[in-house]
């Protein structure tokens, strides 16, 4: 009887564990997978959050403002040259140093042939005009030019600064040769230098 019970028993429990439902096998995650794909996902937003980001360009700092000094204005002045071949910027063949005269009044005493007793003293005075770019001031005069006679001659301090297109009177002391005869003498202006310009003016005298 006892052996009959415990058949029906395992026989029971037997069934029972055939008819109860299959549990579900779940499987172990892999986590390391699961770490590589959490990496990638964090790599596949900052991408897309990069390439959406637009960075916004700097101002661009303008050039300082460059000024260009303009040049000085260049304020002609009257000088008194050294040199008369000194040539006059902007004005080609216009020399520093130049005269020029009228021959109907040049003459201002002593005209030509006018006669003189022998040693006599006399003054010769000519009109000339200042027709260069400089002024005459002190060192200029008169020098003897040559030509015949000196006759003494001593020139006459101008005593004024001449300027650019002015007219003035220059003289030359004379004494009249001892020995009877037609004399003539070359006088030239010179600048402050000694150097001589212009055209030479003359003194024609008769000693009788």
């Amino acid at each position: 009887m006892k052996a009959k019970l415990l058949i029906f028993i395992l026989t029971t429990t037997l069934i029972l564990a055939a008819c109860a439902p299959a549990t579900p096998i779940v499987p172990t995650p892999d986590v390391l997978a699961v770490r590589t794909s959490a990496a990638y996902t964090v790599v596949a937003e900052f991408t897309l959050t990069a390439a959406a980001f637009t960075p916004t360009p700097l101002p661009t700092q303008p050039p300082p403002d460059t000024v260009t000094p303009e040049p000085p204005t260049a304020t002609p002045t009257i000088a008194f040259a050294t040199d008369p071949t000194q040539i006059a910027l902007g004005t080609p063949g216009q020399l520093c140093d130049d005269y020029s005269f009228d021959p109907n009044t040049v003459d201002v005493t002593v005209l030509d042939g006018t006669q003189m007793t022998p040693g006599q003293d006399f003054v010769k005075t000519w009109k000339i005009k200042n027709t260069g770019i400089c002024a005459w001031g002190e060192g200029y005069g008169l020098i003897y030019a040559g030509y015949s006679d000196k006759m003494s001659g001593e020139p006459v301090p101008l005593g004024t600064v001449v300027q650019v297109g002015q007219e003035i009177d220059v003289s030359v002391n004379f004494k009249a040769p001892t020995a009877l005869g037609e004399y003539t003498s070359a006088w030239q202006m010179a600048n402050a230098a000694g150097q001589p310009f212009g055209k030479a003016i003359f003194v024609k005298i008769v000693v009788k």
